[in-house]
């Protein structure tokens, strides 16, 4: 019994981080994504 209630627990704490971190994740990609991906395309040209 103490197990189901530890996996719910878990799953709803999951939840949570995942729609804590969504709009962090989301920053990361709009002021992030641009330069890792101009960075990603040079490491692959000079390689």
């Amino acid at each position: 019994m103490f197990r189901a209630i530890a996996d719910v627990l878990r799953q709803i704490g999951g939840a949570i981080a995942t729609v804590v971190t969504l709009p962090f994740r989301a920053l990361a990609r709009l002021f992030g994504g641009a330069s890792s991906s101009t960075h990603r395309t040079g490491r692959t040209r000079r390689a």
